[in-house]
């Protein structure tokens, strides 16, 4: 017995002296500072693939290099159940919840546009006419505009002024006392500027140039590095060539699905590969190019430069670059996320995160690089392509659906009721109904009842009945898209597989609730962080305030998500 005790005397001193060793070690090498702030991490850097549906990694994984998405699955904490929880899942909605940790309710970006009712006309998300663009050459006007969302905006001015609330961006700014530097890049302006912060700095590729621009709230001119990136015109030295799959076609999972009747032709980009971008000098020129790999390998080069120039990574205060790729999205539009050009555009944008990673690895080091990849929507099979495989689908026209909501208000004694219409938002005349002297809540309630009968709307949900108490999974998800200034009395939520469309030369859509659009990847991997494949249901509201914790900051102002506990095993 003594001799038990003896020895377990013993092992309890000798946990003794190691945890004094220990703790000596820890105070001679370590600060509290080094322990909330990470010093390790010199650069943050967050990756979001427009439109990428999580499931699409694993549709195309054997198509993959060792270096791009199975370096961060091998490495990371991939998180593969992770939806978003608001119902108009689109680009500026995504990339905004991303950067905030917050619901567009909260942020205000509740669409792509929304109605501006005191000035009675549609309003682009971060459209600013305070700060135009900044020129790059004398002539900015030769391309044509084919995003439906841009066509709406009222001028070429950009900032994230719209933006309510603080992004991590700006928590990482203002915890450094504003010596981080702080970017964001991407195919598209909504999502660098919304990634970019209020604080930050944020570039974009031109479809009417080819170059990378700015507005005015972030420069008063180009710096010398992006002037001379856009002086070497790199997109125009694609005239004449086409995409051309990067693998045999008999490797791809998809090779039968290279010619389908629904798919849109830009104008002689075909419908086949390899797909002509035609000469610079034709208006749909950088407009093709965005709609191919080259979109994100020049996404990718130019941020190359701004890493190497802007000295990114170099020294014990983090830094911040967002880096949106836009491909994937503009690929699905055309031709649909079950296309040939949606595999072949993946299996490219592979090879892209790799360089990148390489690249990366170089100059700042993956060891002192916190990387995160999600996405800021899903994307739909189109209607076509789901009835040929036996499932009822179609294509709702706005005009059918706002003459239904007119006949309620003939009904009521109120002629054209509705006062504006664009999806997913139906915004009613509210001074016709004040005039008649008709409750609101009851005419909402009747329109949204008559709708919700309409062929191919599942639901449409009233103003009036998204309160906290709402039981209906579908209309809480409409609560947290609902902004009280911008969004619409009627939220309208299509069918599974109906898409609610736009007239224009665009395929396939995005922007619903179903899981098809909610459902992302989120992947973390940096110092520290363990690899893990997660299955449980997360958020992309989680992401602004994972980030924050592995840096030992307070999450952004706004932010309703919770640190994912996976990355701090």
């Amino acid at each position: 017995m003594r001799r038990k005790m003896s020895g377990l005397i013993a092992i309890r001193r000798i946990r003794q002296i190691v945890m004094v060793v220990l703790t000596l070690f820890l105070a001679g090498n370590f600060t509290y500072a080094d322990a909330q702030s990470k010093p390790e991490v010199r650069l943050v850097l967050q990756i979001t693939i427009d439109g990428l549906r999580a499931d699409l990694i694993n549709r195309y994984e054997n198509g993959f290099s060792k270096g791009g998405f199975r370096l961060l699955m091998k490495k990371g904490a991939y998180f593969t159940n992770a939806h978003y929880q608001h119902a108009n899942t689109e680009t500026i909605a995504g990339h905004t919840t991303l950067a905030t940790g917050t619901f567009p309710s909260q942020h205000g970006m509740v669409g792509n546009v929304w109605f501006d009712r005191e000035a009675g006309e549609l309003a682009y998300n971060i459209e600013d006419p305070d700060h135009p663009l900044i020129p790059t050459r004398e002539d900015e006007s030769q391309g044509e505009q084919v995003d439906p969302a841009q066509k709406k905006s009222r001028t070429q001015g950009r900032s994230p002024a719209a933006i309510l609330v603080p992004t991590f961006g700006d928590g990482l700014a203002a915890y450094y006392g504003g010596r981080s530097k702080i970017f964001g890049v991407s195919g598209k302006d909504r999502s660098a500027v919304a990634m970019a912060g209020h604080g930050g700095k944020a570039f974009w590729y031109s479809a009417s140039t080819g170059d990378f621009v700015t507005s005015t709230y972030y420069y008063d001119a180009y710096p010398d590095w992006a002037a001379q990136w856009n002086a070497r015109r790199q997109a125009a030295g694609y005239a004449g060539k086409s995409w051309a799959l990067l693998n045999d076609a008999a490797t791809y999972l998809l090779a039968a699905q290279d010619d389908r009747p629904c798919e849109v032709d830009l104008r002689g980009y075909g419908r086949i590969f390899p797909h002509p971008f035609g000469q610079a000098d034709d208006k749909l020129f950088f407009t093709r190019i965005l709609v191919s790999p080259i979109g994100d390998q020049l996404t990718l080069d130019f941020s190359k430069t701004l890493i190497t120039h802007e000295q990114l990574g170099q020294d014990e205060i983090p830094d911040y670059l967002s880096i949106s790729f836009s491909a994937v999205d503009a690929v699905n539009h055309f031709f649909g996320p079950s296309s040939l050009e949606n595999e072949d555009v993946v299996v490219q944008l592979d090879r892209t995160l790799a360089d990148l990673f390489a690249f990366i690895d170089k100059t700042v080091g993956l060891k002192h690089t916190l990387i995160v990849l999600s996405a800021d929507h899903g994307m739909a099979d189109m209607p076509e392509y789901m009835t040929e495989l036996g499932y009822k689908a179609g294509r709702l026209d706005p005009e059918q659906i706002a003459a239904a909501a007119n006949k309620v208000g003939q009904k009521f004694g109120v002629d054209e009721i509705v006062r504006f219409f664009y999806r997913p938002y139906l915004y009613l005349n509210v001074e016709k109904i004040a005039a008649a002297k008709l409750d609101r809540t009851k005419v909402e309630r009747a329109i949204a009842d008559a709708l919700t009968d309409f062929d191919g709307i599942a639901l449409a949900g009233a103003s009036s009945r998204l309160s906290a108490q709402q039981t209906n999974p579908l209309l809480a998800e409409v609560r947290n898209n609902h902004h009280v200034s911008r969004s619409g009395d009627i939220y309208i939520i299509q069918e599974p597989y109906w898409f609610l469309f736009d007239k224009g030369p665009v395929t396939a859509m995005h922007g619903s609730p179903w899981r098809y659009d909610t459902h992302v990847p989120i992947i973390f991997m940096g110092p520290g962080i363990l690899p893990e494949t997660v299955h449980r249901r997360v958020h992309p509201v989680d992401v602004a305030p994972t980030l924050a914790a592995l840096l030992g900051m307070t999450p952004p102002g706004s932010a309703l998500g919770s640190p994912l506990e996976e990355v701090f095993k």
